[in-house]
């Protein structure tokens, strides 16, 4: 199989894209499963009379009020990863495997922040780009191979 029979750039971005999700996943579920001493440390950078009081109240606010959705951010991560690599090993299934990776990458938002909105954005890119990709016939083939 060729290049002209695979999605590389729809690939691409979808890998691309899954692999920022879950780095926002990552660094959501430190927010979500850590230590608030741990978290806590990371903001004491203000200082002043008020300064600990507050960052001390949002860090709190913010610790294990959504461990599940740094679950669904991780799996939606690996999801997207998922239909990248299977849109590119298979890609007569094209349309199916683009809608799994616009799919999970639209429900990044909750749970990785969108990948920091990049991998939201190649995500959907890189999903889009798929169901619109149609493999090269047989004919275009030949014809490639003709002019050569």
């Amino acid at each position: 199989m060729g290049a002209e029979t695979r999605a590389v750039v729809p690939f691409i971005l979808s890998l691309l894209g899954g692999i920022f999700i879950v780095l926002g996943a990552l660094v959501a579920s430190i927010f979500a499963f850590g230590s608030p001493t741990i978290v806590g440390s990371m903001s004491s950078s203000m200082n002043g009379m008020m300064g600990g009081m507050s960052s001390g109240m949002m860090i709190g606010l913010m610790m294990g009020t959504s461990p599940i959705f740094s679950i669904i951010g991780l799996a939606s991560g690996a999801l997207v990863i998922l239909g990248a690599v299977m849109l590119y090993n298979r890609p007569s299934e094209s349309q199916i495997w683009s809608g799994v990776i616009l799919a999970f990458s639209l429900l990044s938002i909750l749970g990785a922040m969108g990948g920091f909105m990049v991998g939201l954005l190649l995500g959907i890119l890189g999903g889009i780009f798929g169901l619109v990709w149609k493999p090269a016939t047989s004919s275009q083939m030949i014809g490639l191979h003709r002019e050569n």
